[in-house]
This record gives C-alpha cells, sequence and structure tokens, in this order.
C-alpha cells in the first residue's frame, strides 16, 4: 500500500503539469530563516528555471 501510494505521491506532485497548475514560483518572502548562502542558491536557481523556460519558448518559436 506504502509503495502504490508513494508512486501516486510522486507522480502527482513531481508532475510538470501538476507544478504548472500552481503557478510560478514567488521571490518575495519565499526563503525565510535560512543562511545567506542558501537564498543566493535558490535565487540562482530560480533564475536558471525562468532562462531554461526562456530558451524553450525560443526553440518552439524556432520550430514554427
Amino acid at each position: 500500500m506504502r509503495g502504490r501510494f508513494a508512486r501516486w505521491f510522486h507522480d502527482t506532485f513531481d508532475n510538470w503539469m501538476f507544478r504548472s497548475m500552481i503557478g510560478p514560483a514567488q521571490t518575495k518572502g519565499a526563503v525565510q530563516g535560512c543562511d545567506a548562502s542558501a537564498r543566493e542558491q535558490w535565487k540562482r536557481d530560480l533564475a536558471a528555471r525562468k532562462r531554461y523556460t526562456q530558451e524553450q519558448r525560443e526553440r518552439r518559436r524556432q520550430e514554427r
């Protein structure tokens, strides 16, 4: 039972479609209570995700 639940949980919540439904990542007040290096890493990760999304959009436009 646990294995089936875990599989369902990861299939649902790790799914890109689900993540897109919950909306974009927010930066204001999103990382609180951790050290400065963790906040900076989080900001770099967010910037990389935005850059990747923009690159994917550009690729789709070029394919048309």
